[in-house]
């Protein structure tokens, strides 16, 4: 029986610090389903569309690696996938309280799911989309940070 895992976010835009967690994922895992959430709260700078084409492009020589949208609660969508975890990145102590808090409500909604929390390698620590779509308006240099179909669109996103 094949084990999965949902990778759920906005992804908005993909970095280099997500795909180090789908790669090291998919040493646990057989399959990783990257669930490319709406962003309620955050006003996208990708559309849903473009951001599914970015992580597709990154991850395609990848096995194991699927990507998909979503617009449910996330324990119905990872139980409609027979997903046996929820992957979720830690890149500080200051993410852990949230993660923590949807973490146990998760559980409470469906204790068969679990939740894996796992920190990026050191060079990604820092990283985060939020940062990048900040660098990259003005002009800064998001290479090395991002896939090269994202970086690309960013520098079109902020021509000037």
């Amino acid at each position: 029986m094949s084990r999965a895992a949902i990778y759920p976010g906005t992804f908005d835009p993909l970095t280099n610090g997500h795909i180090d967690l789908i790669q090291r994922t998919l040493k646990i895992f057989d399959e990783i389903i990257i669930a490319v959430a709406p962003s309620f709260k955050k006003q996208p700078l990708f559309t849903i569309e473009e951001r599914l084409e970015f992580i597709r492009e990154s991850v395609s020589r990848l096995k194991g690696a699927r990507v998909e949208s979503f617009n449910n609660l996330l324990v119905n969508y990872a139980k409609d996938k027979n997903s046996v975890a929820i992957l979720r990145g830690l890149r500080a102590v200051s993410d852990f309280e949230y993660e923590l808090q949807m973490a146990l409500m998760n559980r409470r909604l469906d204790a068969d799911i679990e939740t894996v929390f796992m920190m990026p390698s050191e060079e990604y620590t820092f990283l985060s989309s939020t940062l990048v779509k900040e660098v990259a308006s003005f002009g800064g240099s998001v290479k090395g940070l991002v896939p090269d179909a994202v970086e690309r669109a960013l520098k079109e996103k902020f021509k000037k």
